[in-house]
């Protein structure tokens, strides 16, 4: 497994190398040996997985409240999506700051998003096919978010929205979340 850091910190990009004959191909989503050994000691009690038919379906920006700050592993497993974490830690250095991130199914990485950070993604493709490990089972009342189109982020959503949650809809702006 590589580690790639991004620019927003403690935001990595794990790449599993794909092993390919006759039948297809397989490679790791994770393993907990060389997630140790890049200096990542988080469980994933919890794994979850979001089909989205239409393309353009936009889920997030999505966090949970303290005590139940979340760390998670996403991984497309069929389609592709524009993924985006937005840093929301007190004190971190990239506070405020948002990176995008294109996964795809046919290229073998997991995108680990540390505890304090918003994550979501828009479909690029119809039929994606998302898969999440979370670091701490999902508590209704501690599950928040951050407005997607927030001027202040400027997320350049890359299709227009086919599908969105209401609640997504009317999450407040980053200057109205209290960081984390």
């Amino acid at each position: 497994m590589s580690v790639t850091p991004t620019t927003l910190a403690g935001v990595l990009v794990l790449a599993s190398p794909a092993a390919g004959d006759a039948r297809g191909s397989f490679s790791r989503i994770v393993d907990r040996a060389e997630l140790e050994a890049a200096g990542l000691h988080v469980d994933f009690p919890q794994w979850s997985v979001a089909a989205n038919d239409r393309a353009g379906t936009l889920r997030g920006l999505h966090f949970a409240a303290p005590p139940h700050t979340e760390a998670k592993l996403v991984r497309v497993v069929a389609g592709a999506i524009f993924d985006v974490v937005a840093d929301l830690r007190a004190g971190s250095v990239t506070y405020g700051r948002w990176e995008g991130f294109t996964l795809r199914a046919d290229v073998p990485q997991t995108l680990f998003v540390p505890e304090g950070c918003a994550h979501g993604y828009q479909t690029l493709v119809a039929g994606t096919v998302v898969v999440y490990g979370i670091s701490r089972a999902y508590v209704a009342e501690a599950a928040r978010g951050v407005d997607p189109f927030d001027p202040a982020l400027a997320i350049p959503w890359p299709l227009a929205v086919a599908a969105i949650a209401d609640r997504d809809r009317t999450y407040p702006p980053l200057a109205r979340v209290e960081a984390l």
